[in-house]
């Protein structure tokens, strides 16, 4: 990493701020005590593509487990251990630090601040996340091996199992301390800390979407610490909050748990929304339509996430009347996420595009989303889902909103900015050769998943009947090369590190029009200690549409 970044700051080009380049620390000053919000997004963005390999590896294990039938490989009980440990880190240890990465590493050079509100606090909630993931990675080696009762962690089997379920119970604590903290810094920046001249709705969709994501996560991880806590004193004091024979409710805990998990599949999508709202207007060069609306849409999506938690429950025997409610609500989240697809769809209309490959990702991130979107409003139909309930329907929903939503959306975020972080430019026909890999083979390896889950075969299971053999080949043999695809992914971006094609100019995409392209590349050190001239902010708004009000 450190040739990473000291290649991202070499003082070249820097122009006005070649002063504040004599930084010359140790390789320790500069990571461990890191109070630079770009090296705090750098060590972010670094930590979850090692979880997502981690995960990645996880998920290739259970695919090869699920090649054919019969036990292959692991025994049922690793299985399971797999499978949950996978979901954990992919959720928690790679999807949401990436995000806070990116908010890291943007916001302030979008919104004109000078660096995140709280430097040393900021520096804290990335320095939680590697001893959890470690608390994560150790759980295979105890006794009893790592949790494994998925990883929603039901009761009763996450109350009997061994003590590789305290280990994940201690890492998710730490991980939503670490997600709190750097949310109460992405709001204090956002609200406290934007240029001169830049009002609310004046400020590019992504800090709109952060914004809303932290406020989401200021609320529900504490709900989460709570269900993890109750499952803890259940575990060792003998509390019978969810043990039904000491008069607990194991169903309290799936109320618990998804008032904070609903919520949470928001907290891993509105980010990726706020990444396609920049990068499509700028590859179809024109303003993002709708910006209003667009801002509405995710306030609307953000409130509803609250009010729909008891879609993931229709099987648990709770009244019709009940059902009806979360069916109704769950249908009307759709309305604003339609908005949002139309809006992008209405930008890239008659644009003069160009299909570089963050488009590229964006495009993919749209269409594959949507069909994700639709899966989940067959999902939403209490009677459909009694049917689909844990079954392998459920399993291919959700990955076409997390792998073709929130990593798609990551992939196109890293590609785009990759040249305002490393100063070169990424070589253009090895990204646009990972986008087609990643984008047939993701559909290859879950699009038969469908068909399976209607078929009826149930999700976290070793084994299996003779009729889902083909399907299961078939994405077995998907996700094995989807995932050496992104070892191609790693190789550009390392490539682009060290020099990629040549230099990049400080604005290397015509479209591009808010404030961080007005700094060199690479993003010296530090930037706008004095803030961004008001011309300087207002030139950008005209571009992205948002300031013909004024001008009547």
């Amino acid at each position: 990493m450190t040739t990473a970044h000291d290649a991202l700051h070499t003082p070249a080009a820097h122009g006005h701020d070649a002063a504040h380049e004599e930084h010359h620390v140790s390789f320790i000053q500069r990571w461990f005590y890191a109070t630079n919000h770009k090296d705090i997004g750098t060590l972010y963005l670094w930590f979850a593509f090692t979880m997502f390999i981690t995960g990645g590896i996880m998920a290739l294990c259970i695919r090869a487990e699920l090649f054919q039938p019969g036990l292959q490989f692991w025994q049922p009980d690793f299985f399971n251990q797999l499978t949950t440990l996978h979901g954990v880190i992919m959720v928690f240890g790679a999807i949401m630090p990436a995000f806070t990465g990116l908010a890291n590493w943007m916001l302030p050079l979008m919104i004109g601040a000078p660096d995140m509100a709280f430097a040393r606090m900021n520096n804290w909630s990335f320095w939680l996340l590697p001893p959890a993931a470690a608390l994560l990675l150790i759980s295979f080696f105890v006794p009893g091996g790592a949790a494994a009762g998925g990883w929603t962690l039901y009761p009763p089997l996450s109350i009997q199992a061994g003590m590789g379920m305290d280990l994940a119970i201690f890492a998710i604590h730490l991980l939503g301390l670490s997600s709190i903290m750097g949310s109460i810094n992405i709001v204090t920046t956002v609200l406290n800390m934007r240029a001169p001249g830049m009002t609310m709705l004046k400020m590019p969709l992504f800090g709109w979407t952060m914004l809303i994501t932290a406020y989401l996560l200021i609320a529900v991880a504490p709900v989460l610490a709570g269900a993890v806590t109750m499952l803890l004193t259940d575990r060792h004091f003998d509390t019978h909050f969810f043990k039904a024979v000491g008069g607990g409710d194991p169903v309290l805990f799936q109320h618990i748990f998804w008032f904070f998990g609903h919520p949470e599949v928001y907290i891993m999508a509105l980010p990726a929304f706020g990444i396609v709202s920049q990068i499509i207007p700028t590859f179809a060069r024109k303003p993002l339509f709708g910006y209003v609306s667009m801002v509405y849409a995710t306030c609307s999506i953000a409130i509803l996430s609250f009010m729909v938690w008891g879609h993931h429950m229709f099987a648990v025997g709770m009244p019709a009347s009940t059902q009806l409610f979360f069916m109704f609500l769950t249908m009307l989240i759709a309305v604003p996420t339609g908005v949002k697809v139309f809006n992008w769809i209405a930008t890239m209309w008659q644009g003069s595009m160009t299909f570089e490959t963050p488009m590229l990702f964006s495009i993919g991130f749209v269409c594959l989303f949507t069909i994700g979107g639709f899966s989940g409003l067959i999902l939403a139909i209490a009677p459909v889902d009694t049917q689909m309930q844990d079954t392998y329907y459920v399993v291919a929903h959700f990955h076409y909103v997390l792998v073709a939503g929130a990593l798609f959306s990551l992939f196109a975020a890293t590609y785009y900015w990759l040249p305002k972080w490393t100063g070169f430019m990424y070589h253009e026909g090895r990204g646009k050769f990972h986008f087609w890999w990643s984008m047939i083979w993701f559909n290859v390896t879950f699009f038969p998943m469908h068909f399976l889950g209607l078929a009826g075969m149930p999700r976290r299971i070793p084994d299996y009947n003779m009729q889902f053999t083909d399907f299961n080949a078939m994405a077995s043999v998907g996700a094995f090369c989807f995932g050496l695809g992104q070892i191609f992914f790693l190789f550009n971006v390392i490539h682009t590190i060290r020099g990629g094609v040549g230099k990049a100019p400080a604005k290397p995409w015509e479209g591009a029009n808010t404030l961080e392209w007005e700094v060199p590349s690479p993003a010296p050190h530090h930037t706008w200690e004095t803030p961004p001239s008001l011309e300087m902010v207002e030139k950008g708004l005209k571009a992205q549409g948002l300031l013909e009000d004024h001008h009547e």
